[in-house]
């Protein structure tokens, strides 16, 4: 599968760089992706929900009535989940909500999920680039020059680059990660996801094994 790289003008450099078939046109397992992406959501809970119950709730261990003859339930404690102010009964409690999935499921998600978006015609190749400094207003003008700047976009780095990083960080519709980083989640999440050159072998090389 062959793809045209672009400068960051948005201009074709006249050059191709073939993507794997085994990457980027495998058959889709959609449940892969599902149980990636709910891993990932899940991994973002924090899990610190807590409510009160009965034995932590601050009151008087007074019986409140008889325990006989009132007609009514019998009540020892005004502690109780049933009156006003008592614990909650059976409530939230902290607890992490991650799950294990194995490392083949996430690799076949992800291939999956970068399958989905080359059938879409949504993934953009870029030769490699650097900003002398952080800068917001460079940055803005690469996603100006490749018509991204209303749309979601992902760029994946081949090394990490802080100048690039940092440029990007107030952007809310843009995110950048590298190889290593690269997520179902976030794959599916961005209209265009462009790759650098250098992003490529590394892409590839953590899918194929």
């Amino acid at each position: 599968m062959k793809v045209a790289v672009l400068d960051i003008k948005g201009k074709d450099t006249g050059r191709k760089v073939d993507l794997s078939n085994k990457v980027f046109a495998i058959e889709p397992n959609n449940h892969a992706v599902y149980l990636d992406v709910k891993q990932y959501l899940a991994n973002q809970r924090q899990g610190t929900h807590k409510a009160k119950e009965r034995s932590e709730i601050v009151g008087s261990t007074r019986k409140i009535k008889k325990q006989k003859g009132t007609g009514t339930a019998r009540a020892g404690s005004i502690k109780s989940g049933v009156f006003r102010g008592g614990g909650r009964i059976f409530g939230p409690r902290p607890r992490s909500y991650g799950f294990k999935l194995n490392k083949n499921v996430k690799r076949l998600a992800r291939k999956s999920a970068l399958t989905i978006k080359a059938k879409e015609k949504s993934i953009v190749v870029l030769e490699d680039f650097d900003f002398k400094s952080p800068k917001t207003k460079n940055f803005t003008d690469v996603l100006k020059a490749l018509n991204l700047e209303s749309k979601k976009s992902l760029f994946v780095l081949g090394t990490p680059n802080n100048n690039v990083y940092l440029s990007s960080r107030n952007l809310k519709a843009s995110d950048v990660v590298n190889s290593s980083e690269l997520s179902t989640y976030k794959i599916l999440n961005a209209s265009q996801v462009v790759l650098l050159e250098s992003a490529i072998e590394g892409i590839e090389s953590n899918l194929s094994k």
